[in-house]
């Protein structure tokens, strides 16, 4: 006979975990099912080399929503956030860099070294990111309203909203409107001179995204970031035992709270009866009856691969297909022998290579190298983004050791003429070559090198198309049309069947949004 539960939750992920957590607490039971053999989806620490340790994936937090920090009461749980003093610095090939503190005043300081024009701007900038910032984090918090057949609350909530926008005043409330479905590019010459400071601003804009700087709606996506962080470059924040130590902390709260969670273990299928989900198939052959079944998959891989899509009407099949996800991130991570010297920085022990450190030294720079990936090839000149963890987290290396933590864009989805298992190397290489401009030491001191690729993110993940987050944060797929048009509430066309995974609003990386969010949604319609 078929086990029965309260509740499935379909992938470990930190959403996934998030909403066990809150429906937990509402008095559900809810059974996470996780195929890898640890929780936390693109939020893992792994050893990738003996004695290296690394954030596999995701090597910042979103940063998290404060919401779900205080009420999964992740500190206690062993949660401890490293917040480094220099956000971002950014390095040029002539040999200068631009240190960015978090602290306003001390950023303005360095972008002087470029620009006194750029540092009397730059805290008009935050200032401007911050306010609204506020306003789309309230939205971000909303569950997007029914727009056919809003109710009270989505009514109230939408009043909320617009006084919120109107409280900006006239100048930011302009700047909201028209911001949105500008090019990044564009935002950042509206306040900034310096090539590399707009450079390394921009570059928020298009993280992650098939974007590049000069694309239309690139700006939403710095707004989107800004809502949890307005330093308009970004600020830092690592997990000490890198970013499996978040999911750790978020798995023993959703298990204190009531929930369990099985690892290891791969649903294979949702089984659907008269349009209603009624439980899962294991890969092992065993069926698990459930009240409602959550995917924390994305929507494709969940609509299209483990419900049958006879189960769909042919117009949402090909609505799905259209939803676009193409990848366009590598990652790439490094066991180092020793820290590497980076000529821009004569002093690499103050504290300046704490952050995240910026490979992009100009706005053409990022487009030539969206450019490439627009036509099939990876960037032969990549946009990079790093970290060295163990600087701030020594318990991650041997001692004398570093690990470096490396994003590359872009690297697309699909290749022309080719794929990723003759073009790992390559694009390996690449990044060597790329780093070693800045820090010419670099391929001496590495000891062991961990490449994956965006058929990886997908193969060993389950990110259909390589895409980190579940689908692009564009202006047509962002809110009430994500995923899509009248498929926004965490609900699906197939009863009893949710989404709470990154392909949901506000589906903006590491942040908890979207499970605590479909959590409440999907609450609210159990107990009815």
């Amino acid at each position: 006979m078929a086990d029965e539960r309260d509740i499935i939750i379909i992938g470990g992920g930190h959403n996934g975990l998030v909403a066990a957590f809150y429906l937990a607490k509402a008095g559900f039971k809810p059974l996470v099912i996780e195929r890898r053999e640890q929780p936390g989806g693109a939020a893992i620490t792994e050893e990738f080399h003996p004695g290296f340790r690394c954030s596999t994936l995701a090597h910042s937090a979103g940063p998290l929503r404060p919401d779900v920090v205080r009420d999964l009461r992740l500190e206690r749980h062993g949660l401890k956030l490293i917040t480094p003093d220099v956000g971002t610095v950014a390095l040029s090939p002539d040999g200068r860099a631009l240190v960015l503190h978090n602290d306003v005043r001390k950023a303005a300081q360095q972008i002087a070294n470029f620009s006194h024009r750029d540092a009397a701007q730059y805290p008009e900038l935050e200032q401007a990111l911050s306010q609204i910032g506020k306003v789309l984090a309230g939205t971000l918090r909303l569950s997007p309203p029914n727009i056919d057949d809003p109710s009270k609350g989505d009514l109230w909530a939408m009043l909320r909203t617009g006084r919120a926008i109107r409280k900006l005043g006239k100048k930011n409330m302009y700047r909201l409107l028209r911001w949105g479905p500008m090019a990044v590019a564009d935002l950042a010459a509206e306040f900034l001179e310096t090539e590399l400071l707009r450079a390394t601003i921009a570059a928020r804009g298009i993280f992650g995204t098939s974007f590049g700087p000069w694309s239309a709606g690139s700006s939403l996506v710095l707004l989107i970031r800004a809502a949890g962080d307005s330093h308009p470059a970004g600020s830092a924040y690592f997990a000490a035992g890198g970013m499996g130590a978040v999911t750790r902390a978020m798995a023993a709260a959703a298990r204190q709270a009531g929930a369990e969670i099985r690892s290891g273990v791969e649903v294979i299928q949702v089984c659907v009866k008269d349009s209603v989900a009624t439980g899962v198939v294991l890969s092992a052959g065993e069926e698990i009856k459930a009240k409602a079944v959550i995917s924390n998959a994305d929507p494709k891989r969940t609509l299209l691969k483990l419900v049958d899509p006879t189960h769909l009407s042919p117009e949402l099949v090909q609505r799905l297909k259209n939803y676009r996800m193409p990848g366009t991130v590598a990652k790439v991570n490094f066991a180092l022998s020793g820290l590497p010297k980076f000529t821009a920085l004569k002093q690499p022990a103050d504290g300046a290579l704490s952050g995240r450190i910026h490979l992009g030294p100009d706005i053409d720079y990022l487009e030539r190298a969206f450019d490439e990936a627009k036509y099939g090839n990876f960037s032969r000149q990549p946009y990079l983004e790093v970290a060295i963890p163990s600087l701030t987290d020594p318990s991650l290396v041997p001692e004398g050791k570093h690990v470096m933590s490396v994003y590359m864009q872009y690297a697309p989805y699909k290749l022309k003429g080719t794929d990723w298992d003759k073009e790992r190397g390559a694009l390996g290489d690449t990044v060597v070559k790329t780093l070693a401009q800045y820090a010419p030491n670099l391929p001496e001191l590495i000891l062991h090198q961990q490449i994956i690729t965006p058929q990886d993110l997908e193969d060993n993940f389950g990110l259909t198309g390589g895409h980190i987050f579940h689908g692009e944060l564009a202006l047509d797929q962002f809110f009430t049309m994500r995923p899509l048009l009248d498929w926004a509430r965490y609900r699906t066309p197939i009863a009893k069947l949710y989404l709470c995974g990154s392909g949901t609003h506000p589906g903006s990386g590491l942040t908890g949004g979207s499970g605590a969010n479909a959590a409440r949604e999907i609450g609210r319609d159990l107990r009815k």
